[in-house]
Formats: structure tokens, sequence, C-alpha cells
């Protein structure tokens, strides 16, 4: 019982130990929220997104002509119908710029991908540097729709 009791004990010593211990208040980092990675532009839903291409499985980056490399970002951009969940076509154009506003060049293209789940994505690519943010404006005019709707995300990139 006494042995039970100290083990105890000495279990709880080396939680509080892991956790900073009972001592003086320990710093902990605040964590960011996630950023949102879709915009409701009325009868449709933009999604978007952005990662270094070596996070692409070799044989996609291959089927689509991307280089892998963590020194490149890629954007990804699809859009949605609401009335029925399916992709449209739409004219997409992006202004990027890092935070010293350095303008980055990012040409989109599009890719159609048939098939039961049919998918229409525009993928454009920029070189990138470590810890860099780059701050995407994205003009998104869906086929029969009159008007752009711009959007606008950042991302920081990690290449060490």
């Amino acid at each position: 019982m006494i042995l039970r009791a100290a083990l105890v004990s000495v279990s709880l010593l080396g939680l509080l130990a892991a956790c900073g211990g009972a001592g003086g208040p320990t710093e902990v980092p605040e964590a960011l929220p996630a950023g949102a990675s879709s915009a409701d532009i009325g009868d449709h839903i933009v999604h978007f997104s952005a990662q270094s291409t070596d996070q692409l499985p070799p044989l996609v980056a291959r089927e689509y002509n991307i280089v892998r490399s963590k020194d490149r970002a890629m954007l990804n951009v699809s859009v949605i119908r609401k009335e029925d969940n399916l992709p449209v076509p739409a004219e997409i154009k992006v202004k990027t710029v890092n935070l010293t506003s350095q303008l980055k060049n990012v040409t989109m293209r599009r890719i159609d991908e048939a098939g039961p789940t049919a998918a229409i994505y525009y993928i454009g690519e920029t070189p990138v540097a470590n810890r860099e943010w780059l701050i995407f404006d994205i003009s998104v005019k869906p086929e029969g729709v009159i008007l752009p709707t711009n959007v606008r995300f950042k991302k920081q990139f990690y290449t060490d």
C-alpha cells in the first residue's frame, strides 16, 4: 500500500515536471487559427489552397508537369456551383505579393479531370523563400457571372 502511494506520488510529480513544474507560469505559444480555405461568393463556393510543391506525390507532379521542390509554392483554386455541387469553369486571375510588396508571378492554368468525380482546377506556381509570407489576391469570375469577385488569403512557407 505504501509502495503504491509512493509510485502514484512519483508519477504525479513526473507529470507536473513535464508540464513545466508547479513553479511559475510557463510560456505557451498561442495557436493561430487555421485560415479559411473557401469563400462563398453567391451562387458559388471558391476553394483555394497553397502548398509547397514537394508535398505533392511524385506521380501527381509528373502527370501535371509540376516541379517538386520545397522552394516552389503552388496555388490551387476550384469553383463549385452551390445548386448542384458541380465544378464550373471560371476566369481566374491572381496577383501575389510578399510582405515587402514584391510581386510574385503566378500564371494560372486549367486542369480538367474527367470521370465520375469530374473536377476543374486552376493551378499556378511561384518560387518561395524560407519563412516567406505570400498574399494571394484571387479574382474569380465563374462562367455565366457578369462581375468577378475577389478573394484574399495569405500563407507562410517554410523551405528549411
